[in-house]
């Protein structure tokens, strides 16, 4: 016969072991504050579908930030000029305010602005309706593009000094945040090339990092003033030079001395896409809260939780709260993110990709730990 005391440290012991696999078996992700998706907003015709991708895939891995590139896809009032197509109505984003509220998220709309004010050979609908707002009128956009190219054209900005431009971006954000209820903003604002140029008649001669500041701080202050939050991508803080990180994830044009010009409670959006850079740190150590994002390589995203989840428990107390989280990143229309996720194209003859935002998205958010 076993003894009674025996018996008891048996059970407890197994209570104990049995507990802390479950701890184990967890995903990181539940435990960060901000867990988010970024991705296109959908269209009307794919709007149920997208209704029901939140529903059966975002809400069990327990997303609860939802990123979507809206743009100029709105039926805007304010500027119904600025209305590209196709485009979402007002009855369209109250259902989808309706689904996240249910599944627990929180969405963020998201218009670029400064810089992404075109896309290889097309101009955005802003400048495209308001050409004087271009910050680089001279370089003409190309029948075919290609990079690299003499003008060092990448994407397009808007002059950030020209006197109207505020009053019209500013409405459409106002708008947009209305519409989606929601309680932050995303601005975009990376990969600037184009800001400060020197034949630009009101931003020559002026220092870019200033310049940066300035914008980034007027979005911050209009968004203020209905208590919203500014989430930006973080790659123009960062100094490509002498950090090794490059010109695309980080700045070779000198914008990264804006960290120390903008108010800290802007959240950072750092995305590294080839490697996990662990620039999360130096947001944190400059007063920023920060979220680390991925895209398409499951091995990076599995690392950046990793390291996120270390970041948040070696942190000192003040630091700790500032590691929010981490983002999925999809730069496709939801059509084809839905086609890739779904294997709507499998053919067992090929061989499958490994290295996809599917693919990165599920390692990075599994339902449950394998």
């Amino acid at each position: 016969m076993i003894p009674v005391n025996y018996l008891r440290q048996f059970c407890l012991l197994f209570v104990l072991v049995t507990g802390l696999n479950a701890i184990a078996q967890k995903p990181l992700t539940d435990s960060f504050p901000v867990r988010a998706f970024s991705i296109a907003a959908p269209t009307q015709q794919n709007l149920d579908s997208f209704l029901v991708f939140m529903q059966k895939e975002l809400a069990p891995r327990k997303i609860n930030h939802l990123v979507l590139r809206v743009d100029y896809a709105y039926q805007f009032q304010s500027h119904p000029e600025l209305i590209d197509t196709p485009f979402l109505r007002k009855e369209d984003v109250k259902k989808l305010v309706t689904a996240a509220r249910t599944n627990g998220i929180e969405i963020i709309p998201q218009i670029n602005l400064l810089g992404h004010q075109s896309w290889a050979s097309k101009t955005g609908k802003l400048l495209r309706v308001y050409p004087q707002f271009d910050e680089t009128p001279w370089v003409q956009m190309p029948e075919k593009y290609e990079w690299p190219n003499k003008d060092g054209l990448y994407c397009k900005s808007y002059c950030p000094s020209h006197p109207d431009v505020h009053k019209i971006v500013f409405a459409l954000m106002d708008e947009l945040c209305d519409a989606f209820e929601s309680t932050a903003f995303h601005a975009g604002m990376d990969e600037v090339f184009y800001i400060g140029e020197e034949k630009c008649p009101r931003c020559g001669g002026l220092d870019k990092a200033e310049l940066f500041a300035k914008e980034l701080t007027a979005i911050r202050n209009r968004l203020a003033t209905s208590n919203r939050k500014l989430w930006i991508w973080g790659d123009r803080l960062i100094d490509g030079k002498t950090t090794g990180i490059g010109m695309w994830e980080a700045s070779f044009n000198s914008t990264h001395r804006a960290i120390d010009l903008i108010p800290k409670d802007v959240v950072i959006c750092d995305w590294h896409y080839e490697r996990p850079d662990k620039t999360a740190v130096y947001f944190a150590m400059k007063g920023f809260s920060v979220i680390t994002c991925s895209w398409n390589k499951p091995a990076v995203g599995a690392q950046q939780v990793r390291d996120m989840a270390e970041f948040r428990q070696s942190a000192t107390g003040p630091m700790k709260d500032r590691f929010l989280g981490v983002m999925e990143t999809v730069w496709s229309p939801v059509t084809s993110f839905f086609t890739g996720y779904y294997d709507k194209n499998k053919d067992d003859r090929k061989q499958p990709q490994v290295n996809t935002p599917w693919n990165c998205f599920r390692t990075m958010f599994p339902t449950e730990s394998k």
